[in-house]
Protein backbone atom coordinates (compact mmCIF):
# COMPACT_ATOMS: atom_id res chain seq x y z
CA UNK A 1 0.00 0.00 0.00
CA UNK A 2 1.29 3.37 -1.26
CA UNK A 3 1.24 5.95 1.60
CA UNK A 4 0.27 8.73 -0.82
CA UNK A 5 3.05 11.69 -1.64
CA UNK A 6 4.76 12.84 2.06
CA UNK A 7 6.63 16.29 1.72
CA UNK A 8 9.35 15.80 4.61
CA UNK A 9 10.12 19.57 4.59
CA UNK A 10 7.89 22.39 5.57
CA UNK A 11 7.21 25.32 7.77
CA UNK A 12 4.54 26.63 9.41
CA UNK A 13 3.59 29.45 11.90
CA UNK A 14 1.02 30.28 14.37
CA UNK A 15 -1.16 33.06 13.82
CA UNK A 16 0.25 35.58 16.31
CA UNK A 17 4.29 35.12 14.86
CA UNK A 18 2.95 35.59 11.15
CA UNK A 19 0.96 38.71 12.25
CA UNK A 20 4.04 40.38 13.83
CA UNK A 21 6.65 39.18 12.03
CA UNK A 22 8.68 42.60 12.65
CA UNK A 23 8.64 42.27 16.57
CA UNK A 24 10.77 38.79 16.05
CA UNK A 25 13.05 39.73 13.61
CA UNK A 26 14.21 41.99 15.88
CA UNK A 27 14.45 39.16 18.99
CA UNK A 28 15.91 36.74 16.31
CA UNK A 29 19.07 38.04 14.75
CA UNK A 30 18.95 34.47 12.56
CA UNK A 31 15.12 34.59 11.96
CA UNK A 32 15.24 38.10 10.57
CA UNK A 33 17.92 37.53 7.68
CA UNK A 34 15.31 34.83 6.48
CA UNK A 35 12.22 36.62 6.90
CA UNK A 36 12.26 40.27 7.86
CA UNK A 37 11.74 40.61 3.79
CA UNK A 38 8.12 40.66 2.71
CA UNK A 39 8.41 38.58 -0.04
CA UNK A 40 9.85 36.02 2.58
CA UNK A 41 6.30 33.46 2.61
CA UNK A 42 4.93 33.28 5.90
CA UNK A 43 2.12 30.01 6.35
CA UNK A 44 0.09 28.20 9.05
CA UNK A 45 -1.34 24.58 8.87
CA UNK A 46 -4.45 25.69 6.83
CA UNK A 47 -2.21 27.31 3.85
CA UNK A 48 -0.32 24.39 4.15
CA UNK A 49 -3.47 21.96 4.28
CA UNK A 50 -4.40 23.78 0.68
CA UNK A 51 -1.69 23.89 -0.93
CA UNK A 52 -1.50 20.32 -0.12
CA UNK A 53 -4.68 19.51 -2.04
CA UNK A 54 -3.86 21.65 -4.32
CA UNK A 55 -0.55 19.40 -5.01
CA UNK A 56 -1.98 16.25 -4.12
CA UNK A 57 0.27 15.71 -1.08
CA UNK A 58 -1.23 13.27 1.21
CA UNK A 59 1.03 14.05 4.70
CA UNK A 60 3.53 16.67 5.62
CA UNK A 61 6.39 16.83 8.57
CA UNK A 62 5.52 20.12 9.74
CA UNK A 63 8.09 22.48 12.19
CA UNK A 64 8.35 26.29 12.78
CA UNK A 65 12.01 27.72 13.24
CA UNK A 66 14.72 26.58 15.60
CA UNK A 67 14.03 29.79 17.96
CA UNK A 68 16.61 31.73 20.52
CA UNK A 69 14.30 32.36 22.91
CA UNK A 70 12.60 29.66 24.94
CA UNK A 71 9.49 30.74 25.30
CA UNK A 72 9.08 31.30 21.73
CA UNK A 73 9.88 27.68 20.78
CA UNK A 74 7.94 26.42 23.66
CA UNK A 75 4.69 28.41 22.16
CA UNK A 76 5.19 27.39 18.32
CA UNK A 77 5.65 23.86 19.77
CA UNK A 78 2.62 23.87 21.37
CA UNK A 79 1.16 24.97 17.94
CA UNK A 80 3.03 22.02 15.91
CA UNK A 81 1.46 19.57 18.79
CA UNK A 82 -2.68 21.51 18.27
CA UNK A 83 -1.96 21.52 14.57
CA UNK A 84 -0.97 17.78 14.16
CA UNK A 85 -3.74 16.96 16.57
CA UNK A 86 -6.56 18.42 14.71
CA UNK A 87 -5.24 16.76 11.70
CA UNK A 88 -3.40 13.43 12.33
CA UNK A 89 -3.96 12.25 8.88
CA UNK A 90 -1.94 15.27 6.80
CA UNK A 91 0.35 16.26 9.69
CA UNK A 92 3.49 15.20 11.06
CA UNK A 93 4.85 16.90 13.47
CA UNK A 94 8.75 17.93 14.67
CA UNK A 95 10.05 19.65 17.62
CA UNK A 96 11.90 22.72 16.68
CA UNK A 97 14.43 25.06 19.21
CA UNK A 98 18.16 26.26 19.49
CA UNK A 99 20.08 23.79 20.76
CA UNK A 100 22.09 25.80 22.44
CA UNK A 101 19.25 27.08 24.93
CA UNK A 102 19.31 25.32 28.23
CA UNK A 103 15.82 24.05 27.83
CA UNK A 104 16.31 22.61 24.85
CA UNK A 105 16.80 18.81 26.28
CA UNK A 106 13.96 19.17 28.45
CA UNK A 107 11.91 20.38 25.33
CA UNK A 108 12.75 17.21 22.64
CA UNK A 109 11.84 15.38 25.53
CA UNK A 110 8.44 16.70 26.16
CA UNK A 111 7.12 17.49 22.60
CA UNK A 112 8.24 13.22 21.97
CA UNK A 113 6.89 12.48 25.00
CA UNK A 114 3.33 14.39 23.51
CA UNK A 115 3.44 12.63 20.24
CA UNK A 116 5.74 14.48 17.62
CA UNK A 117 7.34 12.20 15.59
CA UNK A 118 11.19 13.55 15.84
CA UNK A 119 12.88 16.74 16.01
CA UNK A 120 14.33 19.50 13.39
CA UNK A 121 14.81 21.40 11.20
CA UNK A 122 17.91 22.38 13.74
CA UNK A 123 20.18 24.86 12.50
CA UNK A 124 23.37 26.44 13.20
CA UNK A 125 23.32 29.43 11.12
CA UNK A 126 26.06 31.00 12.93
CA UNK A 127 29.04 28.40 12.72
CA UNK A 128 30.12 25.17 11.43
CA UNK A 129 29.06 22.13 13.10
CA UNK A 130 31.93 22.68 16.01
CA UNK A 131 32.33 20.01 18.78
CA UNK A 132 30.43 22.20 20.81
CA UNK A 133 27.79 21.96 18.62
CA UNK A 134 28.32 18.10 18.95
CA UNK A 135 27.92 18.49 22.63
CA UNK A 136 24.88 20.54 22.75
CA UNK A 137 23.40 17.92 20.65
CA UNK A 138 24.06 15.07 22.16
CA UNK A 139 21.20 14.94 24.82
CA UNK A 140 18.94 15.83 22.23
CA UNK A 141 20.25 12.75 19.93
CA UNK A 142 20.19 10.70 23.10
CA UNK A 143 16.23 11.79 23.46
CA UNK A 144 15.75 11.11 19.84
CA UNK A 145 17.50 7.74 19.64
CA UNK A 146 15.32 6.76 22.86
CA UNK A 147 12.01 7.29 20.90
CA UNK A 148 13.05 5.73 17.07
CA UNK A 149 12.42 9.35 16.23
CA UNK A 150 14.39 11.05 13.31
CA UNK A 151 16.52 14.17 13.64
CA UNK A 152 16.44 16.64 10.65
CA UNK A 153 19.60 18.90 10.64
CA UNK A 154 19.69 21.95 7.58
CA UNK A 155 22.59 21.89 5.64
CA UNK A 156 24.03 23.43 3.08
CA UNK A 157 26.85 23.46 -0.03
CA UNK A 158 30.03 25.05 1.79
CA UNK A 159 30.88 26.69 -2.17
CA UNK A 160 28.77 28.80 -4.41
CA UNK A 161 26.81 31.68 -4.34
CA UNK A 162 25.30 33.11 -1.03
CA UNK A 163 21.57 33.28 0.16
CA UNK A 164 19.95 34.22 3.21
CA UNK A 165 20.18 31.22 5.45
CA UNK A 166 23.21 29.94 4.36
CA UNK A 167 25.17 28.82 7.16
CA UNK A 168 29.08 28.41 6.91
CA UNK A 169 28.79 24.33 7.49
CA UNK A 170 31.95 22.60 6.36
CA UNK A 171 31.63 18.73 5.06
CA UNK A 172 34.44 17.93 7.83
CA UNK A 173 31.75 19.48 10.09
CA UNK A 174 28.92 17.42 8.39
CA UNK A 175 30.58 14.61 8.66
CA UNK A 176 31.64 14.94 12.29
CA UNK A 177 27.91 15.45 13.26
CA UNK A 178 27.16 11.73 11.74
CA UNK A 179 30.16 9.86 13.15
CA UNK A 180 29.07 11.48 16.85
CA UNK A 181 25.78 9.71 16.41
CA UNK A 182 26.24 6.86 14.53
CA UNK A 183 22.92 4.95 15.77
CA UNK A 184 20.80 7.84 15.23
CA UNK A 185 18.04 8.27 12.27
CA UNK A 186 19.14 11.70 10.89
CA UNK A 187 18.07 13.57 7.60
CA UNK A 188 20.47 16.17 6.13
CA UNK A 189 18.32 18.87 4.45
CA UNK A 190 18.96 20.57 1.27
CA UNK A 191 20.87 17.38 -0.07
CA UNK A 192 23.35 17.27 2.41
CA UNK A 193 24.97 20.21 1.32
CA UNK A 194 26.59 17.33 -1.59
CA UNK A 195 28.03 15.32 0.81
CA UNK A 196 25.94 12.43 0.08
CA UNK A 197 28.62 11.93 -3.04
CA UNK A 198 31.17 10.78 -0.93
CA UNK A 199 29.19 7.48 -0.13
CA UNK A 200 31.16 6.58 -2.99
CA UNK A 201 34.57 6.40 -1.39
CA UNK A 202 35.30 2.51 -0.72
CA UNK A 203 36.14 3.03 3.41
CA UNK A 204 34.12 4.55 5.85
CA UNK A 205 31.79 6.79 4.56
CA UNK A 206 28.75 4.46 3.29
CA UNK A 207 29.14 2.53 6.48
CA UNK A 208 28.90 5.69 8.38
CA UNK A 209 25.85 6.93 6.48
CA UNK A 210 23.96 3.96 7.25
CA UNK A 211 21.33 5.67 9.19
CA UNK A 212 21.40 8.75 6.94
CA UNK A 213 18.78 10.64 4.64
CA UNK A 214 18.86 13.27 2.52
CA UNK A 215 16.13 15.66 1.57
CA UNK A 216 15.23 17.86 -1.72
CA UNK A 217 14.17 20.93 -0.17
CA UNK A 218 15.20 23.93 -1.87
CA UNK A 219 17.00 22.00 -4.53
CA UNK A 220 15.04 23.40 -7.97
CA UNK A 221 16.97 26.65 -6.65
CA UNK A 222 20.64 25.16 -5.86
CA UNK A 223 20.87 21.64 -8.13
CA UNK A 224 19.97 20.56 -11.95
CA UNK A 225 17.20 18.46 -12.15
CA UNK A 226 19.99 15.69 -13.16
CA UNK A 227 20.94 15.37 -9.60
CA UNK A 228 18.35 12.75 -9.34
CA UNK A 229 19.28 10.28 -11.91
CA UNK A 230 22.77 10.64 -10.58
CA UNK A 231 22.41 9.83 -7.13
CA UNK A 232 20.32 7.07 -8.46
CA UNK A 233 23.13 6.17 -10.69
CA UNK A 234 25.22 5.52 -7.18
CA UNK A 235 22.75 3.89 -5.19
CA UNK A 236 21.33 6.42 -2.88
CA UNK A 237 17.73 6.94 -4.15
CA UNK A 238 16.14 4.64 -0.86
CA UNK A 239 17.40 7.45 1.08
CA UNK A 240 16.08 10.17 -0.82
CA UNK A 241 13.35 12.05 1.01
CA UNK A 242 11.57 14.69 -0.63
CA UNK A 243 11.03 18.01 0.96
CA UNK A 244 9.57 20.99 -1.02
CA UNK A 245 10.75 23.52 1.92
CA UNK A 246 7.34 24.71 1.65
CA UNK A 247 6.57 27.42 1.66
CA UNK A 248 9.45 28.80 -0.18
CA UNK A 249 8.29 26.69 -2.73
CA UNK A 250 5.68 24.50 -4.13
CA UNK A 251 5.60 20.66 -4.90
CA UNK A 252 4.46 21.04 -7.71
CA UNK A 253 7.78 22.05 -9.01
CA UNK A 254 10.05 19.38 -7.83
CA UNK A 255 7.04 16.97 -9.59
CA UNK A 256 8.01 18.54 -12.65
CA UNK A 257 11.57 18.11 -12.30
CA UNK A 258 11.31 14.54 -11.72
CA UNK A 259 9.73 14.31 -14.96
CA UNK A 260 12.44 16.15 -16.32
CA UNK A 261 15.11 14.18 -14.96
CA UNK A 262 13.80 11.19 -16.33
CA UNK A 263 12.86 9.38 -12.59
CA UNK A 264 10.36 6.25 -13.99
CA UNK A 265 7.11 6.10 -11.82
CA UNK A 266 8.66 3.43 -9.20
CA UNK A 267 11.32 5.85 -8.72
CA UNK A 268 9.30 8.72 -8.32
CA UNK A 269 7.77 6.51 -6.05
CA UNK A 270 10.23 5.75 -3.35
CA UNK A 271 11.37 9.53 -3.58
CA UNK A 272 8.22 11.11 -2.61
CA UNK A 273 6.46 8.29 -0.83
CA UNK A 274 7.88 5.42 0.29
CA UNK A 275 11.01 6.40 1.36
CA UNK A 276 9.56 9.04 4.02
CA UNK A 277 6.75 6.22 5.30
CA UNK A 278 9.48 3.62 6.01
CA UNK A 279 11.72 6.03 7.85
CA UNK A 280 8.50 7.50 9.98
CA UNK A 281 7.10 3.79 10.62
CA UNK A 282 3.66 5.11 9.19
CA UNK A 283 1.11 2.37 9.70
CA UNK A 284 -1.83 1.65 7.23
CA UNK A 285 -4.02 3.54 9.25
CA UNK A 286 -2.21 6.32 9.68
CA UNK A 287 -1.97 6.83 5.93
Amino acid sequence: MNPGIIDFHTHIFSRRLRENRNSYCLQDSCFRVLYESPKSKMAGATELIEAMDENHVAMSVVFGFPWRDGDTFKRENDYIMNVTAKHPNRLIGFACFDPFHEDAPAEAERCLRAGLKGVGELAFYDSDISSDVLDRLAPIMGAALNTGTPVLIHTNEPVGHRYPGKSPNTLQGIYALVLGFPENKIVLAHWGGGILFYELLKREVSEAFKNVYFDTAASPFLYHPKIYKIVNDIGGLDKILFGSDYPLIKPERYFREFETAGLTGDEIVRISETNAASLLNLSHDQI
